[in-house]
């Protein structure tokens, strides 16, 4: 390098001081010659410039701390690329040349090819010690020029990264511990959920049947009836709760938001509270709506947030007391449900606890039983409905809870399980030809059930299986219209079998519908996905069922496409 270009280059580098000079005046200049001796020497950054061709002519005490070679060693003999990682070098070359479309040499002209054209430039690589170790580091390259605008170096200013990578990969470490942990709750609720579910299939199973037998249960029998399947219902509507509740832990539930016709909702609620109010002595009232209100929402996680803050009213009124819930139309766009109480009322201390999770306000040594979690539950699914929840509340008179929500347009109410003969008269319209299902269960209650939902249509015929291998030997010998499996059987699982059966010419056309207490929405996507024709939870819905087997029949028999999928909850 000639006399010129060092001395050019020293008075770039003496550009870099002038803002200090500029800033104060001449009787500072000790203390500012102090100030950039102390930057330029500093032992916790690494300086170092070059010529154009990326020779180092400069190496400052910081330098020679991280690398651990001293100036003399490495100025006017090696480049900064000499100290990097080759295979990081060579990387940041073919990957400057795609983003670039130049070629691009590797080595320092690598490194130092966005800021010869005045692109500002930091990037990570791996810094390579004169002892053999390395650290990765942060460097940020800047072009240096002369007073005519000619390149003649480029200074890299350096630091340790060493400490940040170390966060970066405990963070990691804790975010694979955190999945590990989450897929193991995500297990155990599985799990749980299937083991809740069977029983509750027999009860809501034969609730069902019992409400649609033949002769008519008298109405106290019906009353009696419609208590244990409204009941039911609702458990499974917490049980589904529990799978959720991960989900809304991360953020990833997905609620549907459609109308709810609020009218035909409150009653439900009402109907599940009013045995529980009327035994505390406290007695529910309903206003009457000035016209029918419809709100955005997911039905099921309305009704449990409605249940759930009519309950605690309840459950914390005073005996005798008193419940009040009303709809108000805040707005053309808003309606407003209240619901209060007639309770102790809460302080202010406790209104800003209410929606910890676990916090019972100082109840837990009273006789009422309770998790903690129910309002921060309700609160997280309003926020999930695009609503809000408050609540007011004064000492010695009670509380008012309150949800605001999006109102809507009108729409056709949800008459859930009300009927399911339309179903059935598919089945028994007279010369239509007897169809075989096939039952693959394990579990004698389910198949009973089963059993006695089939029996009532005369072109209908029900053949069982108790595992999945005697499944595969009926379905090839009797070839039946349509096949209903389970997911867990004995030997080999309900997808097996399905994949068996789907490979074999003689039986691939017929269209197999999961029946599974298996209700995590990971395990119906896998089971779709999979190739059953449709996959119906436990507890089953009887209407729903029907609807799934006769669409089933009708691809069976058409024998065209291959079977559309659809999901049934």
């Amino acid at each position: 390098m000639s006399e010129t270009q060092i001395e050019a280059l020293n008075r770039a580098v003496e550009d870099l001081r002038l803002p200090f000079r500029s800033a104060i005046g001449s009787s500072a200049l000790l203390a500012v010659g102090a100030l950039q001796n102390a930057i330029f020497n500093s032992a916790n950054f690494s300086l170092i410039a070059t010529d154009d061709k990326g020779i180092i002519q400069l190496f400052n005490v910081g330098a020679e701390r991280m690398l651990g070679y001293q100036a003399q060693e490495v100025v006017n003999r090696v480049s900064p690329s000499d100290m990097h990682d080759p295979q990081e070098v060579r990387a940041r070359a073919e990957a400057l040349s795609a983003e670039l479309g130049t070629p691009i040499a590797a080595g320092f002209e690598a490194l130092s090819f966005k800021a010869s054209r005045g692109i500002e430039d930091i990037y990570e690589l791996t810094y390579l010690c004169k002892d053999g170790s390395s650290f990765p580091a942060i460097v940020s390259i800047t072009a240096l020029r002369d007073d005519y605008g000619d390149l003649i170096g480029y200074l890299l200013i350096g630091s340790d990264n060493s400490a940040r990578k170390r966060a970066q990969l405990l963070l990691k470490d804790a975010v694979i511990a955190a999945e590990g942990a989450n897929l193991a709750k995500t297990e155990f609720i599985s799990s749980m959920s299937h083991e809740l579910r069977t029983p509750l299939n027999a009860i809501l199973g034969f609730a069902q049947l019992v409400a649609s037998s033949t002769p008519v249960p008298t109405v106290a029998q019906q009353r009696s009836v419609d208590q244990i399947l409204k009941a039911g219902w609702y458990l499974l509507d917490l049980i589904n709760e529990i799978l959720d509740l991960a989900l809304i832990e991360s953020g990833k539930l997905i609620m549907s938001k459609e109308p709810v016709a609020l009218a035909d909702l409150l009653a439900e609620c009402r109907a599940l509270v009013e045995s529980q109010a009327v035994q505390r002595q406290v007695s529910l009232h309903f206003a009457p709506m000035d016209s029918p209100l419809y709100v955005k929402g997911d039905r099921t996680r309305l009704k449990q947030v409605l249940v759930n803050l009519l309950y605690n009213a309840v459950k914390y009124n005073r005996n005798p007391g008193r419940v009040d819930l009303a709809c108000l139309a805040l707005s053309p766009d808003v309606v407003r449900i209240t619901v209060r109480d007639t309770g102790h009322g809460l302080s202010t201390e406790q209104l800003g606890k209410l929606f910890q999770p676990f916090n019972r306000l100082g109840r837990e040594a009273g006789a009422e039983e309770g998790t903690g979690i129910g309002l921060v539950v309700t609160q997280r699914l309003v926020h999930l409905m695009d609503g809000q929840i408050g609540v007011e509340s004064t000492p010695g008179v009670g509380s008012m809870f309150w949800v605001d929500l999006t109102r809507v347009a009108p729409a056709q109410a949800d008459h859930g399980d009300a009927d399911w003969a339309p179903a059935r008269e598919a089945f028994i319209r007279d010369g239509q030809p007897v169809q075989t299902v096939l039952y693959v269960e394990d579990n004698p209650a389910n198949l009973e059930l089963v059993e006695q939902i089939i029996v009532r249509y005369p072109n209908l015929r029900l053949l069982s299986a108790a595992d999945g291998s005697t499944g595969i030997e009926f379905a090839r010998t009797y070839l039946p219209q349509v096949i209903l499996m389970d997911i867990n059987l004995p030997g080999i699982s309900g997808i097996e079998a399905m994949r068996v059966l789907q490979a074999d010419p003689l039986t691939a056309h017929i269209p197999i519908i999961a029946l599974s207490a298996n209700a995590v929405p990971r395990d119906i996507q896998k089971g779709l996905q999979a190739g059953f024709f449709a996959y119906i939870t436990k507890p089953i819905r009887v209407p729903e069922l029907m609807k799934t087997i006769e669409l089933a029949v009708i691809q069976a028999n058409a024998d065209t496409a291959p079977p559309s999928r659809q999901e049934t909850l």
